[in-house]
Formats: structure tokens, sequence, C-alpha cells
């Protein structure tokens, strides 16, 4: 570049130097949000990756947004289309996020896991109703509302206690 005489080319090729420049900086910025979000990702979910049940913690992208210091529509691009290898399955980032239920630090899907095996083991001649599951729930110090019940077992494609009864 430097032994180029014409200026119209020395122009040129300070301009794709530049546009180089500039496509590095992006990439490693890019590089580098999502290790963040990662490593985040990793911190608030450590019982998922360290415990047999793979339970998750409710984590917003507005909680991950404000620890690394950018906007929550950030976190959702970072997310979208990007996946996690783990010695027990491949997980798309976006699925660490979930909403909680808030009397319980705990995240909307595992209750609804909760919910999918306490139907899984009930007496098919018997089924619970959602009322019966919510009070099972609570039990297990899960407090949750009768509708509650009813919107995660609609959501998980099961059907009530009557269409789930068998003779």
């Amino acid at each position: 570049m430097k032994a180029e005489t014409e200026s119209e080319v020395q122009q040129y090729l300070q301009q794709k130097q530049a546009d180089y420049h500039w496509i590095k900086q992006v990439l490693d910025k890019r590089i580098s949000t999502i290790a963040a979000v990662t490593e985040a990702i990793l911190q608030r979910q450590h019982s998922f990756f360290n415990e047999e049940h793979h339970p998750l913690q409710p984590m917003t992208f507005m909680d991950v947004a404000k620890e690394i210091d950018v906007h929550e529509s950030t976190i959702s691009r970072t997310v979208n289309n990007k996946y996690l290898e783990t010695s027990f399955g491949i997980y798309e980032l976006r699925s660490f996020f979930t909403q909680g239920v808030p009397e319980n630090n705990i995240s909307n899907k595992t209750v609804q896991e909760l919910i999918k095996v306490i139907i899984a083991e009930e007496d098919t001649k018997k089924p619970l109703s959602d009322q019966k599951i919510t009070d099972l729930l609570k039990k297990s110090d899960i407090v949750i509302s009768r509708r509650t019940v009813a919107k995660y077992r609609t959501q998980l494609h099961i059907g009530s206690a009557q269409q789930r009864k068998r003779f």
C-alpha cells in the first residue's frame, strides 16, 4: 500500500483497510458479547449444569442485560439461533431464559416438568384434578394457583382430568 503512488488507488486501499478494521472490531465485540452472555448463563443456571434433574432458575433477558451492561434486545439477538453443547445434550441458549414462579424462585419450566411427572404417575382410572395437582405441588413448597396448573397443563398439551380418564 505504501509503495502505491497513485492517489486514487491509495485512497481506495485506505478505505478498504478502514473497512477491514471496522469489521474486525464488530466481530470482536460480537464474540465478547456471546462469551459474556454464556458466562452469565453458566453462573445463574449453575444447578442446571450440576444437578441430576437439571432444574432451571428464573432468568430473564433483563437480568443478564443489567449484569453485562447491555440492552436486553442485545441479549435476545445474541442468544438467537445459538446453542450450547453439554455432556447431557445440546441446548438453545434462549431456553435458559425463563420466567419464574415469584413466590418460589423456581422457573415455570421446572414447574411444568413437575406437573408432567405428577400426571404421568397418576392413576388413569382416577386422574388428578388441577386442584389436586396444586395441592401436591404445595406439599413440595411450590405455591401456584389452580388456574396456573390448568394453563401449564394446556401449554404441555395435556388434557383435563376428564379427558385423561381411562376405564
